[in-house]
């Protein structure tokens, strides 16, 4: 259980500069992912909200937002950051207290890692999701596992004892609980966390959000087919029809995606 230790912890990492450059670089690679849901008069349900920083990032963008995470200490924290903006529950990811199509989207952050069963979490969130479930999750691929994940023996770290996945993991499992659903994902943070700074040359390092699967940050936009995304208006073109920004892939049986842009 994470308590008021961790969400300090947690805090005093977003405030230093590698931990504001690593938050930064995954709002933008969300925000990308988000790009073709619509956003007013629709909710979205934040499992693990944790102390409610991308949980205020979705309200800003206009989503009707409720938070969820099972620690009253990280319900709290995000309580005192967005107030009446948003409402919270206490609970699990694995039994959510809500009806079937509650919400139209769900979030899953940095949550698959912390749990002893993904596959029950993510059916449940595929369960409430009318549109769709947006899933991220640390990269066991990625530099910065070798640097802050490796498990060690007698280690303390919550990173060390984490379960990080991988790309073929994560289909995987969203197959297992939405076979046949359109999957688009993409990365952050591809270089070691050293260059985690600003400055032109680190962030030429780390500059994009690529169909690359060895960064960081690994996030997922599972579309049910309910309310396929659409292309939003800012980024449009001036004379042709609005362009896919994301073209999704469909996940079936055999695991392997087909492009739905053509």
């Amino acid at each position: 259980m994470w308590n008021a230790e961790d969400v300090k912890s947690f805090l005093d990492w977003a405030d230093t500069p590698a931990g504001a450059f690593a938050l930064r670089h995954e709002r933008r690679l969300l925000q990308h992912l988000v790009s073709g849901w619509p956003r007013r008069g629709h909710s979205l349900l934040d499992v693990g909200c944790g102390p409610g920083i991308f949980l205020e990032y979705f309200w800003e963008s206009g989503f009707d937002v409720t938070g969820l995470d099972a620690s009253p200490d990280m319900l709290a924290a995000a309580r005192s950051r967005l107030g009446p903006r948003a409402d919270f529950h206490l609970g699990v990811g694995d039994h959510l207290p809500f009806e079937d199509n509650a919400f139209d989207y769900v979030t899953l952050l940095n949550v698959l890692e912390f749990v002893d069963d993904a596959a029950a979490v993510l059916a449940e969130a595929f369960r409430v999701a009318a549109r769709g479930v947006l899933v991220a999750v640390l990269n066991r691929w990625s530099p910065y596992y070798l640097s802050h994940g490796v498990p060690m023996p007698g280690s303390s770290s919550r990173l060390r004892q984490a379960r990080w996945r991988s790309l073929p993991e994560m289909l995987r499992l969203v197959r297992q609980g939405c076979g046949g659903c359109a999957v688009t994902w993409r990365t952050v943070l591809h270089a070691p966390s050293c260059t985690w700074r600003e400055g032109t040359l680190f962030n030429l390092c780390n500059r994009g959000i690529a169909l690359n699967p060895f960064g960081a940050y690994l996030a997922l936009r599972v579309d049910t087919g309910r309310g396929l995304p659409v292309t939003p208006l800012l980024l449009t073109t001036r004379k042709t029809a609005p362009m896919r920004v994301c073209p999704p892939t469909v996940v079936g049986r055999t695991g392997h995606g087909r492009d739905l842009s053509s």
